[in-house]
């Protein structure tokens, strides 16, 4: 699903105009962005959680050549679902 798809199921299903509803989602997304790159958790009920961690520099190898190269530090984003998505995932449907 695009955004795009998103802004139109907002549009169809609350019945805010397309303008409305795209402002909707990019506000929304800009909030999430900003919370994370301050490294904040994102929690959301029934959907699951978004966590910044930081991985240690490392040593990884280049799978054609085999040679040994420098992974450095950087932070990652993880998302874990919750009990109530994986279930509704896992019967095939979110209602």
């Amino acid at each position: 699903m695009t955004k795009a798809e998103i802004v139109e199921q907002i549009y169809e299903k609350v019945g805010f105009s397309r303008r409305e509803s795209s402002d909707i989602v990019e506000t929304m997304l800009e909030i999430m962005k900003e919370s994370l790159a301050e490294g904040e958790k994102i929690k959301i009920s029934g959907f699951g959680n978004f966590v910044v961690r930081a991985k240690r520099e490392r040593v990884g190898r280049n799978p054609h050549t085999g040679q040994e190269i420098k992974i450095s530090a950087r932070k990652v984003i993880t998302f874990k679902a919750s009990q109530i998505l994986k279930t509704a995932v896992n019967r095939g449907h979110a209602g």
